[in-house]
């Protein structure tokens, strides 16, 4: 079963996230900010991350580049989905960024498409 690191302050968007990705047979992990999503990420083993980037304490862009030193991490894909204009800019080596609210089937058939 794939795993999905969910990284969102927002309680709602993970809450969301994960019923949605949970009802398509992916496992799934939740994070309110980048220190647990850090902390998640050295204890397990994920194959997608979903990653806001307006968050209390470090940005999700900053979680990012924490990732992107890791040699054993750096190549977990990760999709940005966040509420701030320009989005795609912030994170140039995320498979996908989608905007909030975001088109659930949109989200589904890039998650599919980066874990087959």
């Amino acid at each position: 079963m794939k795993k999905i690191l969910i990284i969102d302050d927002d309680p709602a968007i993970r809450i969301y996230l994960t019923n949605l990705l949970n009802d398509q047979g992916y496992a799934t992990a939740v994070a309110e900010d980048a220190e647990k999503a850090l902390d998640l990420v050295s204890s397990a083993a994920f194959d997608l991350i979903t990653l806001d980037l307006d968050m209390p304490g470090e940005w999700g862009t900053r979680f990012f580049s924490r990732l992107a030193q890791d040699k054993q991490k750096k190549n977990i894909p990760v999709i940005v989905i966040s509420g701030m204009a320009g989005n795609e800019y912030a994170i140039p080596k995320a498979v996908a960024s989608l905007t909030k609210p975001f088109d659930q089937k949109e989200l589904l058939k890039i998650v599919r498409d980066v874990l087959k």
